[in-house]
């Protein structure tokens, strides 16, 4: 595979970015490949080289790249302007359909990502509470702001894991292994009064696929509401990909509030916190807790998570349904034939495989994984027109765009794949 642009245009990116690119998730080595367009489940490279892609911008592109619909709301918003200032009409539309759709949702407030939507979303649940300390679960990633920037270790304050970050924004942190009760029951014991909220991904998201495990998020619904603690579901790689109403939905578990981002934007950049009105209301201008942002509700991401939503029905998601189920069978058929050691998860349209013998269900089991062979794996897909997220500890996603060829050729790249483990 020829990637002499790319590695031209690396050489000069590290001059001019740090490290060459503009989020430390796009970096490996010896150099990225450098996209010049996308068009459904492909990406094409400077060079000409083109890949069937399994990592979707990370998440937010379901309906593929370059949707036509998602093209032509775009192109009517840019003819009306591409910011205000003031509310428009199409912030209330969407906001209706997230909350027509989502369990929890009774309000919304749109913000501009992932990570603004979470930090808004834990400063709600402190200001509801007048409590400061926070659950979240070891190894989920939260956004890059600094109270969810901690080093994992179970139930204790948690240690900055970025300089620059000051011990004082983290302290009021507390790690807890995913999937365990037991931890938690003993975490609220020793600090119940304290805590404003737990936050987690309802399915591990950036720990590669780690689903919970069965009467999980019951449990933590359950021990919330005995202690008056605020459940908060980050929904920003769930939230519209497992189905119409996200994880919530499909897990049947009403959180109190729910953070998006990824697919709510049609492919534009967007964050947003939904949730009970009693609590939403309690964001600025209603109520005292501060949140504000002068793209917020910016009406091309607006557009774009209408257009989105419109196409977003059951009919796609029986599709990524089986699309799910079939590359996952076709891996595990490949993996068992080899002998191959493998632990793999998915759950719709969502999947990652572990080489490793034992059961994969947090963080520490996760990092038992041999990462080596994962990125022996992920080379050998890339020369053979395969892009999954070059990182143990990243989901690979399913867009309505991937045809059943598409799935065939990503399994035969597969089976070369893991035969060079």
């Amino acid at each position: 595979m020829n990637l002499d642009k790319s590695k031209k245009l690396f050489e000069e990116a590290v001059n001019y970015l740090p490290g060459g690119v503009d989020s430390p998730i796009r970096a490996f080595k010896p150099y990225p490949f450098f996209v010049e367009k996308a068009k459904g489940s492909k990406l094409f490279d400077a060079d000409g080289n083109e890949y069937i892609d399994y990592c979707l911008g990370y998440g937010p592109q379901i309906l593929g790249h370059a949707n036509d619909a998602l093209i032509e709301a775009a192109n009517e918003q840019l003819e009306l302007g591409t910011a205000y200032g003031v509310p428009t009409e199409k912030e209330v539309i969407l906001a209706k359909e997230v909350i027509s759709r989502v369990p929890c949702a009774e309000m919304v407030r749109f913000v501009n990502s992932g990570t603004e939507a979470t930090m808004s979303a834990i400063r709600l649940a402190r200001g509801v509470t007048n409590r400061n300390k926070i659950i979240k679960f070891e190894g989920a990633y939260h956004g890059a702001h600094d109270a969810v920037l901690i080093k994992s270790g179970s139930g204790a304050a948690g240690k900055p894991d970025s300089p620059g970050v000051p011990e004082d924004a983290t302290r009021n942190t507390i790690s807890a292994p995913f999937n365990d009760e037991e931890a938690i029951r003993r975490i609220v014991a020793e600090n119940g009064e304290d805590i404003a909220c737990i936050i987690l991904e309802p399915i591990m998201g950036n720990v590669g696929c780690i689903p919970p495990r069965e009467g999980f998020l019951k449990f933590l619904r359950e021990i919330t509401l005995e202690n008056n603690i605020i459940l908060i579901f980050d929904e920003v790689i769930t939230g519209f990909r497992l189905s119409r109403g996200g994880a919530q939905e499909y897990f049947g578990i009403t959180p109190d509030l729910v953070t998006f981002g990824k697919i709510l934007g049609g492919g534009f950049p967007i964050g947003a916190i939904a949730g009970k009105k009693e609590y939403m209301e309690q964001f600025a201008p209603n109520g005292p807790v501060y949140q504000a942002g002068t793209f917020s509700g910016n009406p091309m991401s607006i557009n774009g998570g209408i257009a989105a939503l419109k196409i977003l029905d059951d009919k796609l998601y029986r599709d990524l349904h089986d699309k799910g189920e079939y590359l996952r069978s076709g891996m595990s058929d490949i993996l068992t034939d080899l002998n191959i050691d493998f632990q793999l998860h998915g759950v719709e349209s969502m999947t990652q495989v572990y080489f490793s013998e034992d059961e994969v269900y947090d963080y520490a089991t996760a990092q038992q994984a041999n990462s080596d062979e994962f990125l022996n794996y992920f080379r050998t897909l890339l020369e053979n027109g395969v892009f999954v997220a070059p990182s143990q500890y990243e989901c690979g996603f399913i867009s309505s765009e991937h045809s059943r060829e598409d799935l065939d050729k990503t399994l035969e790249a597969m089976e070369l794949a893991f035969k060079n483990l």
